[in-house]
């Protein structure tokens, strides 16, 4: 059974359309690359994965749950929209790291406020939270980050405070991490680490979703590719066919362009 299914998923904003019909599945321990020109839909579909965005039409089902159907009324509540959330995990472009908490702090304060939500938390508070700091330290250190945990971000570098954001997203145990091109933030020679990271986390057979512009990167570390265009899918397959002998005219204009560019 497929991990994620996507189905239908419509967007709209005003009068544009920015999602249309887009459907994919994919299984677990894979790494799905979305490539495509700025403006084809890839972050706004992330956002809707995610559940920033409200999809139009269109259902999203993860380990067989249904999560979200358009044609249900109503809109979820602030704590059921929590719940859902916690499936997939988020690395944004610029970070988004609070600037007043350190690096443990960024990464233990989602787990810290949900484990306050719990009846356990009071009889052992002490306990819990040693609990979710090592947790966190056990996190940066795979990181790389061990002799970082204790530095706000200004102090880090760009790809230390990505690797930071990498670590919280992972902090929760998503069934799906997301990230939204990783390393356009970040200079030529900051991005090698980031990316290390990443390709570290896809041999680990971490489920992933990396919209990217890393054309070398996506081919050799995704199971499969997804090419985006006009808030359509293009193309959807293996890596080295949709890179390296894509089928649509549209795929190969923009691959050539790219390498141009």
């Amino acid at each position: 059974m497929a991990i994620l299914e996507v189905r239908n998923i419509e967007k709209h904003f005003g009068r544009t359309n920015v999602l249309k019909d887009v459907s994919f599945s994919m299984e677990e321990g894979n790494a799905l690359a979305i490539i495509g020109s700025s403006g084809s839909g890839k972050t706004t579909l992330l956002r809707c994965l995610n559940f920033l965005e409200r999809p139009d039409s269109g259902q999203i089902i993860v380990n067989g749950e249904t999560l979200f159907d358009a044609s249900e009324a109503g809109k979820d509540k602030d704590a059921e929209l929590r719940k859902k959330r916690l499936h997939f995990g988020m690395v944004f472009q610029q970070f988004n790291l609070f600037p007043q908490y350190t690096a443990l702090e960024n990464v233990t304060l989602a787990e810290r406020l949900l484990a306050q939500e719990t009846p356990e938390f009071k009889k052992d508070k002490k306990a819990i939270l040693t609990r979710i700091d090592e947790h966190g330290k056990e996190l940066l250190d795979r990181m790389g980050l061990a002799e970082r945990m204790n530095h706000y971000p200004h102090q880090l570098s760009g790809g230390q405070q990505q690797r930071v954001a990498i670590a919280r997203a992972l902090a929760l145990k998503p069934d799906i991490l997301c990230f939204d091109e990783p390393t356009s933030a970040l200079d030529p020679e900051l991005t090698g680490e980031v990316l290390k990271v990443i390709r570290s986390l896809a041999q680990q057979n971490t489920t992933m979703i990396i919209v990217t512009h890393e054309m070398a990167f996506a081919r050799d570390v995704a199971d499969q590719v997804i090419f985006m265009d006009g808030g359509v899918i293009v193309e959807h397959g293996d890596p080295h066919e949709v890179i390296d002998h894509p089928k649509e005219e549209r795929t190969r204009q923009f691959l050539t362009r790219y390498a141009k560019g």
